[in-house]
C-alpha cells in the first residue's frame, strides 16, 4: 500500500488533515469552552509531527515527481485550510505519477 512515494504522500495527507480537523473543532473548543488545555497539547503536537511530515513527503514527492512551483505553493497552501485535504487529493489525483515504483 506505502510502497511508493507517491501512496505515502496521498495518505500522510489525509492523515494530517485530518488531525488539523480535530484540532480545529474538538480540541480547540474542549479548551476555550471547557477550560480543558490538554487536549490542546496532546491533539496540538500530534498534528505538528503531522504537519512536518506532510512538508517532507510534499518536498520528496515535489522532487521525485518533478512537480512545478505553483503546484507545490498551491499544494502547501491548501493544507493551511481546514478540509482542505479535499482538494489535495483531487489534484494529485489528476495527474497521478506515469509510473510507479516497484
Amino acid at each position: 500500500m506505502l510502497e511508493s512515494t507517491f501512496s505515502r504522500f496521498r495518505v500522510i495527507s489525509i492523515v494530517e488533515g485530518i488531525s488539523y480537523l480535530i484540532l480545529v473543532f474538538i480540541a480547540m473548543p474542549l479548551k476555550y469552552i471547557f477550560d480543558y488545555p490538554l487536549a490542546v497539547k496532546i491533539v496540538g503536537m500530534t498534528h505538528g509531527i503531522l504537519f512536518i511530515l506532510f512538508v517532507l513527503a510534499l518536498a520528496l514527492a515535489a522532487s521525485k515527481y518533478k512537480w512545478s512551483l505553483g503546484l507545490n505553493i498551491k499544494l502547501f497552501i491548501y493544507s493551511l485550510i481546514p478540509f482542505g485535504f479535499i482538494p489535495i487529493e483531487k489534484i494529485i489525483m489528476k495527474n497521478p505519477p506515469k509510473t510507479q515504483e516497484i
